[in-house]
């Protein structure tokens, strides 16, 4: 895209189309030209388009406006009788006279017209003096109001497209200035006509009123507009009021009654705005304060349950360590309560089992065989069998003895051979029961022999 355009221009077309996504570069273009190229200005136009819909409560309609305070106190007022203000040709009210008979007088008369029109408000709302109006489309009288003003006016600021309530909550959510403007019929009020032609279309007021403010904007002839006329007290047209938040309450802070010139709008809307600033910085601040407690809050939350989250598990670790350790206590006491019904069991058997050794022979008896055992330990045994006598008798006889193992075999030096194991006796195979009953003589021992037990848990 060049069309004439210098580098810079064309860096800045580029940039306002990052900024707010306007597709159509040409659109750009014609939005810097009409800002006379200044970029923060043509954004901020862009911004505040956007932000003539409502941000919240969209969605309904039926939406309570924040109580405002209309104290006069409070309020910094304007007037068309000011410095830098207009009235028409046909209006009773002239400049302040400079003499000091008409100085009184001209004050006389505008407390009289103050009384008198305050008076008029209160009877009025007393006896019917203003027939109520039912307010049944608020939206759409905005609406109504925006179009027929682009019509008639198409230069000036840019209308927030929601109802009084909502552009109140909106402004108060922000925390920025909302300035409310009451039209009524430009052709029987020539004021108003001056104001919206003139002082609204002037391109500095619509820079600095979209820069600074949510601008909000009805006719009186509307039930909406009728409704905040009273709301706000409204006896001048035209008639503009700054609201904003101060200390929690939305509050009208400025009022400006009348027609008046551009530089003068702007400069009385700058004071009101840096005399009220403080307010919603403060309240900014507040709320940044409030944000910044909640997120220290929730991060010392997420930090004590991310420490008990870690408390547990190793609450859990040293559960599952003494599970594991009383499994460990149940399984050792159980093998000693094996080990122990074992001894008990061997010790049954062995007096089971002495019944049953053979008597030893006498020494001179024909069939005796001397036998010397050789034992792990080191001692030595010996005793007579007769030659009829199993292998099993034989294991019996050592079996009860006690210096013998528990668990052993019975062995011939030369040869080396294994006559006998007591482990064989867990086996029920014919085999192991034929070896059993083998008699001496028939595994081969004679007269005197030497047999070795060997412990089979060593």
């Amino acid at each position: 895209m060049d069309d004439g355009l210098t580098n810079e221009q064309t860096e800045k077309v580029l940039q306002l189309q990052d900024l707010t996504g306007i597709e159509d570069m040409s659109i750009c273009r014609d939005v810097l030209i009409r800002h006379q190229w200044d970029l923060e200005v043509a954004v901020q136009e862009q911004m505040n388009i956007r932000e003539g819909r409502p941000s919240s409560y969209v969605g309904s309609r039926e939406v309570r406006a924040p109580t405002v305070i209309n104290d006069r106190f409070l309020q910094q007022v304007f007037s068309a009788h000011m410095p830098g203000g207009r009235t028409s040709r046909g209006s009773n009210s002239g400049p302040m006279p400079r003499s000091i008979t008409g100085i009184i007088g001209y004050i006389i008369n505008m407390v009289f017209q103050y009384c008198y029109s305050t008076i008029s408000s209160i009877l009025g709302a007393f006896f019917g003096g203003n027939e109520e109006r039912i307010v049944t489309d608020p939206l759409g009288d905005v609406m109504s109001f925006i179009q027929s003003y682009n019509e008639r006016y198409p230069q000036h600021p840019v209308f927030y497209q929601g109802t009084y309530a909502q552009a109140l909550n909106d402004a108060k959510q922000e925390l920025r200035f909302l300035l409310v403007y009451l039209h009524k019929d430009p052709t029987k009020n020539p004021d108003v006509d001056s104001f919206c032609s003139q002082t609204l279309a002037n391109r500095s007021v619509i820079d600095f009123i979209n820069r600074n403010t949510l601008f909000w904007g009805c006719d009186v002839s509307s039930p909406e507009g009728y409704r905040v006329s009273h709301s706000i007290n409204a006896r001048t047209y035209p008639i503009m009021v700054l609201i904003a938040l101060r200390a929690n309450r939305m509050v009208i802070m400025g009022r400006f009654e009348g027609d008046c010139t551009a530089d003068e709008l702007v400069n009385r809307l700058q004071t009101v705005i840096n005399a009220n600033d403080v307010w919603l910085s403060q309240a900014r601040a507040d709320r940044l304060e409030r944000n910044l407690t909640q997120t220290l809050r929730q991060q010392q939350d997420e930090a004590y349950l991310q420490s008990l989250r870690a408390d547990e598990e190793k609450e859990r670790q040293r559960e599952l360590e003494r599970q594991r350790e009383r499994e460990v206590e149940e399984a050792l006491e159980r093998e000693k309560q094996k080990v122990e019904e074992r001894k008990q069991e061997i010790v049954r058997l062995k007096m089971e089992l002495a019944q049953q050794v053979p008597s030893e022979p006498p020494a001179d008896a024909v069939d005796a065989i001397s036998v010397v055992f050789k034992l792990p330990n080191g001692a030595r045994i010996e005793r007579r069998f007769q030659q009829s006598n199993s292998l099993l008798d034989l294991s019996n006889y050592l079996f009860c003895h006690p210096s013998t193992p528990d668990e052993f075999e019975i062995t011939t030096n030369f040869p080396k051979r294994v006559l006998y194991s007591k482990s064989y006796e867990t086996d029920n195979d014919a085999a192991t029961l034929s070896l059993a009953n083998k008699t001496l003589v028939e595994v081969g021992l004679t007269n005197r022999e030497v047999l070795f037990v060997n412990d089979l848990e060593a």
